[in-house]
């Protein structure tokens, strides 16, 4: 399966050529013809339970809800999310600039011990670009990144801890969403054949990702390109929403 695009990015990527054309169809219009031709790309709402909140490790408070980061490296997003292989379920941790929407780090494998997530967090601290600055750590209460072994690696790198603080995935938007751009537009919705052909596909997909998807919160950049020109405009963020506070740290 080959990358998928958003109806509505599509329509500005191509609406030059279709002038070229004199081809004259409004962004409406484009994604009727889209949905006629079942062309839009599809949404399942099954999903695979990858938290487990019902331990006894510590748990830290939210520092960044309703929070909007202001620079790169300010806080970072993490998450798990599940791949189907034929063999069974793999996973997928990722570890994403909420700034930028790069993502730092990644790990999967056919397990979820902490170790799967440390690995991801291992990466994301090797691809630093701005290692003096002060950083959040936020991420659901799940056993893995509440184990001492994870929480005590982040703070002696010295990572700010955060975490949602109820089961409610749009308390960690970003990550969700990155999870789905991930699936749904790269292909790894699918079921894969095995694990090592997972890896691959996965580590070609964040590749392509970071470097060539642009976002409409990017002002049509590229999370790479965001990460080192830190160039986002809140205007709109702030006209939508006005609960919305900036992060200072």
């Amino acid at each position: 399966m080959g990358q998928q695009t958003g109806g509505k990015k599509l329509y500005d990527h191509l609406k030059k050529d279709m002038k070229n054309q004199n081809i004259k169809m409004g962004r409406d219009k484009f994604l009727i013809f889209l949905k006629n031709h079942n062309l839009l790309v599809k949404r399942n709402k099954n999903y695979h339970i990858t938290t487990n909140s019902k331990h006894h490790f510590f748990k830290y408070k939210n520092l960044v809800k309703d929070k909007l980061p202001t620079r790169a490296e300010q806080l970072w997003v993490t998450d798990i999310t599940y791949i189907k292989t034929e063999k069974g379920h793999n996973y997928l941790a990722l570890v994403t600039d909420a700034y930028s929407k790069q993502i730092m780090g990644y790990q999967l494998s056919n397990h979820m011990r902490t170790e799967l997530c440390l690995n991801a967090l291992k990466m994301a601290l090797n691809n630093r670009k701005y290692p003096n600055e002060k950083l959040i750590h936020h991420s659901d209460r799940g056993i893995q990144y509440c184990n001492p072994a994870y929480t005590q690696f982040a703070e002696k790198n010295n990572l700010t801890i955060s975490m949602t603080e109820q089961y409610d995935p749009y308390e960690n938007a970003v990550a969700e969403r990155i999870n789905k751009t991930l699936k749904y537009e790269y292909g790894l919705k699918q079921t894969i054949k095995n694990t090592n052909l997972a890896q691959k596909m996965t580590k070609k997909a964040i590749f392509t990702y970071n470097n060539f998807r642009t976002h409409w919160s990017l002002n049509l950049s590229t999370p790479k390109m965001a990460h080192l020109k830190q160039n986002i405009d809140y205007k709109s963020y702030r006209k939508n929403n006005n609960k919305l506070e900036f992060l200072t740290i």
